[in-house]
């Protein structure tokens, strides 16, 4: 089969015990995914299990005939089927904050809109067993974060997951679903509906396993690295001290991003994990307005990797957002002007207007002032 450097990438993968950590192992000492792929086994051997080189070697020698071959073609069969994207790291697609990370994934499949990539995302995750409370909190803070401009990030899962992205959608604003199964499983199979509501809303779902990996516990670590690695900072509402939600901001601590914690009662075991990182420093928050003032540096670090990453494949922006931004950019003048007066003055609601603020300031388009917002000179 032809083999592109996308293909070479998913050939790698597929292979068995062969996840990110050891792909980058490869990479680190071939190159690149196509030479991996074709050097000696003798020199692979210490990268790879006797199975994956088996199955390497049976691939070289058949092609799209061997078992490797074959799932490489059903793969690429369902990608087109249900119109995923496959974003690699050379992409202008590739989110900036993402590929600062250690050992990014190599490979991001995307169903829905790949430019809510780069959105600015807060990452809301909790409990899948929340209180009446903390589901309340999820969907107001994510709510109103939404309406402030950025895109909500979570894993879909149940409880606080799930309340995160109703309240994104609640706001029309912009969420991201990131997966710990292939694009082409919706777990658990009870939020199919949600799931068409996060695409029906221009939003996205996104996973870094190759299509048709069923839902395991290994997976979902290396799924809240994701989530934590594509957002500007991480909101846990309620978590046990024992749980992914707090394993996802371990992990946003050790990507330079902000955690954000919300109290809760000394007595519930699902605020405890919440106080223990409030102690080992991250930002109570009793408001949304907690959080705007630590993330205005990571914002303008967004800004500053949107205009370093400029590649030879130019930035694909939503046609929708591109009309809004456009249509916003013609109501302003150089005068500091407020959303409410932009709602006037172009009946957009006021979601989709914070979010095409954010995206003229990311591009150095408009600037923010105390009075409000104004085109820059």
């Amino acid at each position: 089969m032809e083999t592109t450097a996308i293909t070479a990438a998913m050939a790698l993968l597929r292979l068995p015990q062969t996840a990110a950590g050891v792909y980058w192992q490869l990479i680190d000492k071939f190159g690149c995914a196509a030479a991996a792929l074709q050097a000696p086994g003798a020199q692979l051997r210490p990268f790879l299990s006797e199975q994956a080189l088996a199955q390497l070697r049976d691939y070289r020698r058949r092609g799209n005939d061997s078992a490797l071959g074959r799932r490489l073609q059903q793969d690429l069969a369902i990608v087109e089927q249900l119109g995923v994207a496959i974003v690699d790291l050379h992409s202008s697609l590739y989110p900036g904050l993402l590929r600062e990370i250690h050992r990014p994934p190599p490979l991001l499949y995307v169903k829905g809109d790949p430019a809510c990539l780069s959105l600015p995302q807060i990452a809301v995750v909790g409990s899948r067993k929340p209180s009446p409370g903390g589901h309340h909190n999820a969907t107001r803070f994510s709510r109103a974060l939404a309406e402030a401009g950025f895109a909500i990030t979570s894993g879909m899962a149940l409880g606080i997951d799930a309340a995160a992205h109703a309240g994104a959608l609640a706001a029309a604003g912009k969420t991201l679903a990131v997966l710990g199964t292939g694009i082409d499983i919706v777990y658990p199979r009870r939020h199919t509906a949600l799931a068409q509501s996060i695409l029906d809303r221009g939003g996205a779902l996104v996973s870094e396993l190759p299509p048709a990996t069923p839902a395991c516990p290994s997976n979902f670590p290396q799924r809240n690295r994701l989530i934590s690695g594509l957002s500007m900072g991480v909101l846990v509402v309620e978590a046990a001290l024992k749980s992914g939600s707090l394993i996802t901001a371990r992990l946003g601590l050790q990507q330079n991003r902000e955690v954000f914690a919300i109290p809760g009662s000394i007595h519930s075991p699902v605020s405890r994990g919440c106080h223990a990182l409030i102690r080992d420093g991250a930002t109570l928050v009793e408001a949304v307005e907690d959080m705007v003032e630590p993330l205005g540096g990571l914002l303008a670090l967004q800004r500053q990797l949107a205009t370093e990453a400029a590649q030879p494949e130019p930035r694909q922006i939503p046609a929708e957002l591109q009309q809004n931004t456009e249509q916003l950019l013609a109501a302003m003048g150089y005068d500091p002007v407020s959303v409410d007066v932009l709602v006037e003055r172009t009946g957009l609601c006021a979601g989709d207007i914070n979010a095409g603020l954010i995206s003229l300031e990311l591009q150095g388009l408009i600037s923010r002032t105390a009075w409000g917002y104004q085109r820059s000179p």
